[in-house]
């Protein structure tokens, strides 16, 4: 079998619609966007999933249920949000007008995750899914999908602010080739924020 990563983001909140940083906070889904996860669900259905990987996170288990593959979901502390710290619940606007210039792919937050500590985290999460076969599920978050995707083709961690994820949106991260012994199995990205 050939590894096939899906990743999920959760469906809309009411923090993702207004440009809050959502981290850690458990907020559950709006209405759209237990539809967006009910379509996504749609979207998925000719896919058979060997692993389903979720974030402890209510947002990301509630989208897992309500796109049917929370049956044998599992959940992974990995696939965790971004710590925001003291900048949690928080607009980028409201963070600029104290810290001008402020990246969160480059400066992180004060009281939370470095891109450091974030792209460890990824990390470690991709050694255990290289050890995993056939079809993955992980239903996850913005900043950290966008981590893990490009840990995942080796880019630092800072490339992922170029990586957009809309709620309710997959990836699938695969290798270029199937068989170590052809060429290598080279990490790729098959599509992105689909």
């Amino acid at each position: 079998m050939t590894l096939r990563i899906y990743l999920m983001r959760h469906g809309e909140t009411e923090w993702s619609l207004s440009g809050k940083h959502t981290g850690r906070v458990d907020i559950p889904l709006t209405d759209n966007g237990e539809q967006e996860a009910s379509r996504l669900g749609q979207r998925l259905a000719t896919t058979k999933f060997d692993h389903v990987l979720v974030s402890p996170l209510r947002r990301a288990r509630q989208t897992c249920e309500l796109a049917g593959c929370d049956e044998h979901a599992e959940i992974e502390p990995h696939l965790v949000e971004w710590a925001n710290g003291d900048y949690e619940g928080r607009t980028h606007a409201d963070v600029f007008k104290q810290r001008p210039g402020w990246n969160l792919f480059v400066d992180g937050c004060p009281n939370g995750e470095s891109p450091d500590d974030i792209s460890a985290r990824a990390d470690e999460l991709i050694e255990r899914l290289i050890s995993l076969d056939g079809n993955v599920a992980l239903f996850s978050h913005s900043h950290f999908g966008r981590v893990l995707g490009v840990r995942w083709i080796g880019l630092p961690v800072q490339a992922g602010q170029h990586f957009i994820l809309d709620t309710a949106s997959i990836s699938v991260l695969c290798f270029q080739h199937a068989r170590e012994d052809e060429y290598g199995r080279d990490p790729a990205i098959e599509s992105w924020n689909g």
